[in-house]
Formats: structure tokens, C-alpha cells, sequence
């Protein structure tokens, strides 16, 4: 495979803000899956000290590692940003594929796969677009909802998070001001004004501590206190579900849930953090963060270590990672648990099996951040989150809320037994159940330090009550997760598959798009010498049925498997679908079939490897030069030249009549395929089409500065 290779600042700027105009989307994401706020509802929330307008957010994972991936989730509504961990070992190779979402959620992939200097670089990228996107003015976004938080997440050990490359990462986000001003100037100069924005110079001061599954506890403790003691960032300490022991693990999988085909080794637990370890070590490190004056917190939960099924993801993997519906009632079992241990002093970030019918329910237990990874991976994407923000609209209307404390008291059906539990004097009792029966913001009617404590209590009250309904909720037994998504046994290819585009949002990375072909067919034609002449023999054509096919930038695509698992054919769409590049490099390493395409100076350069056998084309307003194994042919217009714009008519010149142009042909042979010529023109004039931004076309200042 391609190693993934990031775009450049310009190329996403160019991209964002040409698609938005001309498209009503921004990297495939259409404009009506767009949340940008709710001025009936105060959906704000405190992260370590920081305010952010929404709890919800993307898990540090597969759709937070580029910065397109990162502005698709701040697009959707996603506000507290968990950005993927970063380990010193960056030179990872991750078995393919890596992901399967079919059913509930299994993957073997754990780390970036950038350089820990590429993912700094995609972080502060991303938070520089996603100012630019709302100091632009071409968004409606509701003023109180640009709050945005983002957070780095670290691993794996002591040794490797106190390398000099991984502090030197930290403190890149800490203090961003010369990897700011280094992307500056890649801005391009139609969109210049927006990057004099006011960008903040600290794009994180939050770091969750992701470590290896067995991670010894006394390390863990010395990471977290190197952490906030010498990095100088407050700390979220991210727990593994082993922490309910081997028993309650399988007891919930198997006899609550019918999950009876997962199973996770007892190894696991034997070299995992026991419970009564956890509680000691959060004591101590609750207590040093508030001598260093910074804060700290615990995400639940990690993955769950099972054993590999192998029918998916590459067998030679013994052991997986689960999420998705069943890992969330293992987590919320141990959010009950921290809750019964440490009340509300400890605050709880969520991450497992959340979408948007329990997402209102995770806020409602008063959990920020509240994560989100296998959902995103379903049919619709990213664009799945605005339904999370429309439940929790639904539900804070339900009960006449308009604050995320409000929602939580309000819909406790024991607030008023939460208000006696804190022994009140009569007069603030009244006070408190008289903005109750109102349908007024309690917040603003009762004093801040009551309000706190109320809201503290129902939060208790709400985890009892919604951890005991769990167990009995069909959403979460295995026959709601049962079927994988159908399949037909139509063979995938190149061109004309089923076009539902369901591969498109599949994609955490958007290296899959569709393109309009423009044309319902494609010549089939052979170049044929007939003495010193070379003629043109035709050959019939290959029919198009459908109004626009799939390409795959194969830059940004990591293999990880998501989009076979949704499409209804039989095949890879990564593989079998238009592979375009836009480095020629990574052309030329790739061992399969596909394009490399480049734009500038009035020519458009196409090299494509076809059946394994690699072409040129060029196209000028002069004419045309195609190239292959053995043979060369120029075919230049004759009479009067015709404007750069005219060049998009490349194999209209071929079929022009003998007067209007001359060809030119070196050969050893005394026949030449012009199938290749074809497709490679095909995707020319689609792909660098400036109608329909893409990551290829917007690379050329040229192609964006067409009307």
C-alpha cells in the first residue's frame, strides 16, 4: 500500500472553500448535514478548566488523524476534539485490512500512522481551517457554538512519551505560533485575508494517556505525573474494561447479552490493572493534580481485548479490539462503579458504542467529552452526528431544558430526592423545587454552589438508573447486531457499480469521491501504420450506464477496509475503482493500476499504470503527446493555435480530420492500443474538471481560478 501522505494547507483551503461555493459541501460532507448550533438550547460544557459549546466529539481514532477528517467532525457538530494518539514508534506496519464494522465493531489498528512531525502539523492544520472556515463569514455558525477544544492523545509508556520527539510534539501544541506561521504563507492568495486571523497560539494544553493493555500501574503513575509536573498539560488517564475482572466481563457478554461468540483471554486480565489498583492510583494522582494546580480525570473506556475471529481482518492477528453496543454496557458498568467509589469528584470522558439514541443519555450522566468512533464508521459517516445533536434537542425539549444542567436535573426522576440528599436550609430548598416546577433555567435562579452540587447528585441518580435499564435494552443484545451489511454478487470494476455512494462517507479520510463522467462511452480504437501513414482504426466502445463513477485518492487512503464492508458489490472499491494520485512519487511506487495527474503552465500531465503497463499523456494547446512501452505519439494541431482552454479536447484532436492536425508516431511495432489513451483523457478531463472541486484539481491555482 501507499503510505498516507497529508495535503498541503493550500490544497485543503482551495478545497474547502471552492466546494463549499460551487457545491454546497466541504470534502464530500453535503451542507445539510451540517450543525453549526442551536440557539434554543446551551449545550456547553467544562473540559479541563475550558468551555466547549457541545460534550460530543470524535474518540482518538481513525476519524481524527488528518485534518480533513478533523474539520469533517467539527463540520457535523463535534466540538471536544480527541486527536488520534501519538507514539514515539511511528513507523508502524498495521496488517490490512484494520477495521470491521460490520456488526458491532472489531480493529487492529491502535496508533497514527503519520510521522509524530506530520501529525503535528495535521492538528494545527486542521485548527487553522476550522477558524478560517468560521472567520470567513460562508458559514451560519450560532456565535455561542465555536467553542472548540481540542485534545491531544499520548501513549504508549514512559520511555516513549518522554522522547524528545514526543515532548517536542506536546509542546508544538502548546505553542503553535511557528508552525502557524509557517502554514500562513500556504494559503492561497485568493483566500490571504483569512490567514491574518487571530489563531490561537496554544491549540491544546489537555493530553489523554492512551498505554498498552498490561501497562504496570506505578507507570502509568509516573507518566501521568511527568505529564502534568514537566509537560505541563492537564491529564484524562484513559482505563481498559478489564477493570471488571475476566467473570463480569464474560457474564455480561455472554449471559446478558448474547454475545456468546466473543471472547477475551484470560491473559488480558492477569496482566491488566486490577480495580482496587485503579482506585488507588486516581486517589493519588486526584491529589498531585491539585498540588501542581492542574487538572486530571478518567476516560472510559478503552477497547476491549478478544480474541480475532479472523474472517474479516487478517487471521494472523491473534487478538482484536472491541467496541461498538456491547462495550458500551461494559463501560457504563464501570462508570456506575467510579461513580458509587468517587461520586463526582473524578470527571468521566466517554468512549464506547455511543450513537445518537444513548448519546442524550451519556450527557445526561454529566460524562465530557462524550466520544464517538464505530458509529461514525456506518452507512452516512460523519454525517451521522448531526442526529446526535438533534436527540439531545429532542430530549432537553422533552423535559423543558435549555442547559446541559438543566437537562440533567430535569431529567432525573429522582431531582427532588437528589435536592433532600444535600440537607439545604428551608429557604433554598423552596428556592430550588420553585425553579423546578418553573420552566426557566435553574441555573440562573438558584446560587451557583447549589446548583453544582444538585446537578452532582442527579448525575449519581441518573447513572444508577440508566446502568440497571441496560441490561433489558434489546439495543445492546446480540440479535440487534447479528447482520452484516447485504452484499450482491456483482463483481466490482472499474466502471458502473451499484454508484449508491455509500463508499463515499465511509471513508474517515474522504479519499473516496465521485466524479460525473460526462459521456455515456469511451472510444476503443487502434493506431494502424499503413505504409509511412499512420491511420486510425476504430474498435467499438465501452458503454457507461451510470452519470458518475468512483475515484479513490490513493494519498489519503490507508486500506483500512471500511469501504468494502459497505459497498453492495463484491470487491474493494480502493482497489477496483479509479486510483488517482497527485504525487508522482507515490505513483511510481504503488504496485497497482492507477492515475497521476498534474496541471499548471496551460498543460495537463497524465502518467496511468493500466493492466500493469505504464502510459503518458500531455495535453497543451499545441497538441497532444502519448507514450507507452515502445512507442511515442505526437499529434500537434495544424492552422491556427488554439487557447489553454482548448486542450480539454485531447482526444477530440485524435479524431479531428487529417488537415486540422499532424501525427508523428516512433514505434517498433505497427500497431498501438489508443485504450489507454482514452481512459488516461477520460480521467483527465474529469478529474481537473473546475466545476467539481476534488483533491486532485485543487492542487492547481490554474483549475481554481476557472470560472
Amino acid at each position: 500500500m501507499s503510505a498516507l501522505a497529508p495535503l498541503g494547507l493550500s490544497a485543503l483551503v482551495a478545497r474547502a472553500f471552492e466546494e463549499l461555493e460551487r457545491c454546497a459541501s466541504v470534502f464530500d460532507l453535503p451542507a445539510r448535514k451540517f450543525f453549526l448550533g442551536d440557539p434554543r438550547h446551551d449545550t456547553s460544557v467544562e473540559f479541563h478548566g475550558h468551555r466547549a459549546s457541545t460534550p460530543l466529539g470524535p474518540a482518538a481514532g481513525p476519524h481524527t488523524q488528518m485534518a480533513q477528517n478533523i474539520v469533517l467532525s467539527w463540520l457535523a457538530g463535534a466540538r471536544i476534539l480527541e486527536l488520534k494518539t501519538v507514539q514515539v514508534l511511528d513507523e508502524l506496519t498495521i496488517p490490512r485490512p484494520c477495521i470491521d464494522a460490520r456488526t458491532v465493531g472489531y480493529n487492529i489498528e491502535w496508533s497514527q500512522e503519520l510521522k509524530l512531525e506530520q501529525s503535528l502539523e495535521e492538528y494545527v492544520k486542521a485548527a487553522m481551517l476550522i477558524e478560517m472556515l468560521t472567520a470567513s463569514g460562508a458559514l451560519p455558525i450560532q456565535p455561542p457554538f465555536r467553542r472548540t477544544i481540542y485534545d491531544m492523545s499520548v501513549g504508549y509508556d514512559l520511555a516513549g512519551i518522554r522522547s524528545e520527539r514526543v515532548v517536542a510534539f506536546m509542546r508544538g501544541m502548546l505553542d503553535a505560533r511557528p508552525m502557524i506561521d509557517k502554514l500562513r504563507r500556504e494559503v492561497p492568495a485568493r483566500w490571504r485575508r483569512l490567514a491574518e486571523a487571530e489563531f490561537a497560539p496554544q491549540v491544546a494544553d489537555t493530553v489523554t494517556l492512551s498505554t498498552f493493555h498490561g501497562c504496570p500501574v506505578a507507570e502509568i503513575e509516573r507518566i501521568v505525573e511527568f505529564l502534568m509536573s514537566e509537560a505541563g498539560v492537564n491529564c484524562t488517564v484513559k482505563l481498559n474494561p478489564m477493570l471488571l475482572g475476566y467473570d463480569e466481563v464474560h457474564e455480561i457478554l455472554h449471559d446478558r447479552l448474547g454475545f456468546t461468540e466473543i471472547e477475551a483471554p484470560a491473559s488480558a486480565f492477569d496482566n491488566d490493572a486490577k480495580w482496587d489498583e485503579a482506585v488507588t492510583i486516581v486517589e493519588r494522582l486526584q491529589r498531585r493534580a491539585k498540588e501542581l494546580g492542574r487538572t486530571f480525570g478518567v476516560k472510559l473506556t478503552n477497547t476491549l481485548i478478544v480474541n480475532n475471529r479472523g474472517d474479516f481482518l487478517p487471521p494472523s492477528e491473534k487478538v482484536s479490539y472491541l467496541s461498538g453496543p456491547p462495550l458500551h454496557v461494559l463501560a457504563m458498568y464501570l462508570v456506575r462503579r467510579f461513580r458509587q467509589t468517587f461520586g463526582d469528584s473524578i470527571p468521566i470522558s466517554f468512549s464506547a458504542g455511543i450513537d445518537r439514541s444513548n448519546y442524550p443519555d451519556a450527557v445526561s450522566l454529566g460524562l465530557v467529552p462524550v466520544t464517538v468512533c464505530t458509529d461514525l464508521l456506518k452507512q452516512g459517516g460523519y454525517g451521522r452526528l448531526q442526529s446526535y445533536a438533534t436527540e439531545l434537542s429532542h430530549g432537553m425539549d422533552r423535559v423543558h431544558a435549555s442547559s446541559i444542567g438543566d437537562f440533567i436535573i430535569r431529567g432525573c426522576s429522582e431531582a427532588e430526592i437528589a435536592l433532600d440528599s444535600l440537607s439545604l436550609p428551608d429557604e433554598d430548598a423552596r428556592l430550588c423545587r420553585a425553579a423546578l416546577a418553573d420552566n426557566e433555567r435553574i441555573d440562573r435562579a438558584i446560587p451557583p454552589e447549589i446548583y453544582r452540587h444538585w446537578v452532582a447528585q442527579a448525575t449519581i441518580a441518573n447513572t444508577e438508573k440508566y446502568v440497571e435499564s441496560l441490561d433489558s435494552d434489546p439495543r445492546y443484545h446480540s440479535e440487534r447486531s447479528a447482520h452484516a451489511p447485504g452484499k450482491t454478487t456483482h463483481p466490482l470494476t472499474l466502471f458502473d457499480c451499484a454508484t449508491c455512494d455509500l463508499c463515499i462517507p465511509a471513508c474517515p479520510n474522504d479519499a473516496i469521491s465521485r466524479f460525473d463522467a460526462g459521456e455515456n462511452s469511451i472510444p476503443r480504437a487502434h493506431l494502424v501504420r499503413s505504409g509511412d501513414r499512420w491511420e486510425r482504426v476504430e474498435g467499438g466502445q465501452t458503454s457507461l450506464s451510470r452519470n458518475h463513477q468512483i475515484a479513490i485518492y490513493v494519498e489519503l487512503c490507508n486500506e483500512c477496509g471500511n469501504c468494502e464492508v459497505f459497498c453492495p458489490d463484491d470487491g474493494k472499491p480502493n482497489q477496483a475503482k479509479f486510483r488517482l494520485f497527485g504525487d508522482e512519487a507515490g505513483w511510481r511506487l504503488d504496485p497497482l493500476d492507477g492515475f497521476f495527474l498534474a496541471q499548471g503552465d496551460a498543460k495537463a500531465r497524465v502518467l496511468g499504470r493500466i493492466d500493469g503497463r505504464e502510459y503518458g499523456l500531455t495535453v497543451d494547446a499545441q497538441g497532444v503527446v502519448y507514450c507507452g512501452p515502445e512507442f511515442e505519439v505526437l499529434i500537434e494541431r495544424v492552422g491556427t493555435r488554439s487557447s489553454a482552454s482548448a486542450a480539454l479536447e485531447g482526444d477530440a484532436l485524435l479524431r479531428a480530420p487529417a488537415d486540422s492536425r499532424s501525427i508523428r508516431v516512433t514505434a517498433s511495432g505497427d500497431r498501438i492500443d489508443l485504450w489507454p489513451f482514452a481512459l488516461m483523457d477520460f480521467v483527465r478531463r474529469t478529474t481537473l474538471d473546475p466545476r467539481h472541486p476534488n483533491f486532485i484539481n485543487c492542487r492547481s491555482p490554474e483549475v481554481m481560478q476557472a470560472p
